[in-house]
């Protein structure tokens, strides 16, 4: 991986503008020092991590009892770690109910003779309701050649998936995002069903990342991702199909039905209570989020999707940073927020933003935990450190002192540019709070090559690393905690999209 390292930022004096943030950092002439950088304990992280992300808890999918049964153990460290209820009605939980849209299993795929079935040997990309008998015209890869003089319209229109696209990591979104934009031009133009057929390359992809779509989809009660809406279906089909799909004269058919269902998730809530009078008013926020995937496909006989790194390793770094502020408050109050169901949509932190159980205007900064213990040993990231993701240069200033203190990471920050393939800023917690002005960052260590798969497991998970990041958050929570002034946020703050 390219690494633009942010050590001018460092080196130029962030350590010294900080202690004049605030009266509070200035008087104690360091905000770094040595008891801060000793409270986060390896052991504590490594016994947590296997506890969150072991087979126990089967993946804690959100919407599930795994996820709920993860969080009341949670909300128990927390409880017996010292923290308070910070919840709805006195509690650690603040519930809310996600919805679920999904085909039918009476829905029916037939091209010639051949009867798929969804999940198995053919994924529909979204539910939605269609009724379709048209012929099937295959087109070869699409190119405009190959697609002169074909009239698609009335059609289904079969296309052999092709394109270099980017990086491994990346080609994913990049594969997913030419099916999207390939298939609504053709629907455009009046084709009536669009069927991708996997290359040797989206071949490795179907197998490994379809899951998802045999759940459908997911989102906020009457949210845009579960409407349910009569539409075109864009199939995708395993390589294998290719023979058969190529051979002329065939028909499309296909009845498609939705069906929508209601499901529990939980936010977990707990407080450290400030000791300034006037301060403790004010929150500083922990993010993060305890759910994963659940029990999926088998893949090299496991069926676990453990979540070790995603996220099991942001859930033992609050704990940790929990116990820390336990042992000594700061002067403003630390305030934890374990997110449900983010794997679905961002639907707890997006929930919690609009219900937050503390005023919105008290929240004066969002630290986010997100896949924090693999890849190199001596690199992470810190996204929303530069425009148009950042939005206070003044909490970034004190993270970047933080790192500067302990652990002096090497930071890439390719992947918080807007022009990053994975747009990975979008894909977090921290964002729900970005949205609404609240100054947010959030740490991570990126993706890796068992990112969404049975091998992310704690085994693969680099205590040491992850208890520098952890560390990272700690420093950067106090020093915010203590401060004078809350970290104001940058004026014309505007993300692209």
């Amino acid at each position: 991986m390219t690494r633009n390292f942010l050590s001018h930022l460092v080196t130029s004096g962030c350590l010294s503008t900080l202690l004049l943030i605030g009266g509070a950092a200035s008087a104690q002439q360091n905000p770094f020092s040595g008891d801060k950088r000793t409270a986060i304990k390896e052991a504590d992280l490594k016994r947590d991590l296997f506890a969150i992300g072991g087979n126990h808890f089967r993946g804690r999918e959100g919407g599930t009892l795994d996820e709920l049964r993860a969080s009341m153990w949670i909300a128990e460290q927390l409880r017996a770690s010292g923290l308070q209820p910070a919840g709805d009605d006195g509690t650690y939980f603040q519930f809310f109910h996600i919805q679920r849209t999904r085909l039918t299993k009476g829905s029916t795929l037939r091209i010639g003779t051949h009867q798929l079935t969804h999940g198995q040997d053919a994924m529909i990309l979204a539910p939605g309701i269609a009724t379709v008998n048209a012929p099937l015209v295959y087109v070869g890869t699409g190119t405009a050649a190959e697609m002169a003089g074909v009239d698609v319209k009335g059609k289904a229109i079969a296309i052999l998936f092709s394109g270099t696209g980017p990086a491994e990591l990346s080609y994913r979104r990049f594969l997913t995002g030419v099916m999207r934009d390939r298939s609504a031009e053709l629907v455009k133009a009046g084709a009536v069903a669009v069927v991708f057929i996997s290359d040797a390359r989206a071949q490795d992809y179907y197998e490994r990342w379809t899951t998802g779509y045999e759940r459908g989809r997911y989102d906020l009660p009457g949210g845009p991702n579960v409407q349910v809406v009569a539409q075109a279906p864009t199939i995708w089909l395993p390589a294998a199909a290719l023979s058969w799909v190529r051979q002329p004269g065939q028909q499309l058919t296909a009845t498609l039905n939705v069906e929508s269902f209601s499901y529990p998730s939980v936010n977990i809530v707990a407080k450290v209570p400030g000791t300034d009078s006037k301060l403790k008013a004010e929150n500083v926020l922990f993010s993060t989020h305890q759910d994963h995937d659940g029990v999926r496909k088998v893949v090299a006989g496991d069926s676990i999707w453990n979540g070790a790194d995603d996220n099991a390793t942001g859930c033992a770094a609050l704990l940790a940073i929990g116990r820390a502020f336990v042992q000594k408050p700061g002067r403003r109050t630390a305030l934890f927020v374990y997110h449900g169901a983010e794997e679905r949509g961002l639907l707890g932190s997006r929930y919690y933003a609009a219900n937050p159980t503390a005023p919105k205007e008290s929240i004066v900064a969002v630290l986010n935990a997100e896949m924090i213990g693999r890849n190199a040993p001596d690199s992470a990231a810190l996204l929303g450190s530069q425009p148009p993701h950042r939005n206070s240069k003044n909490l970034v200033a004190t993270a970047l002192a933080a790192n500067q203190a302990s652990p002096k990471f090497k930071l890439d920050t390719l992947w918080d540019k807007p022009t990053h393939p994975e747009g990975w800023y979008f894909r977090s917690d921290h964002l729900s709070y970005a949205r609404l002005n609240i100054p947010s960052i959030c740490y991570t260590t990126l993706l890796h090559k068992d990112y969404h798969t049975p091998k992310d497991e704690p085994e693969g998970i680099n205590i040491a690393k992850l208890a520098g990041v952890t560390r990272w958050i700690y420093l950067t929570g106090w020093a915010v905690a203590n401060q004078n002034e809350r970290p104001p946020v940058d004026p014309g703050f505007k993300l692209e999209r």
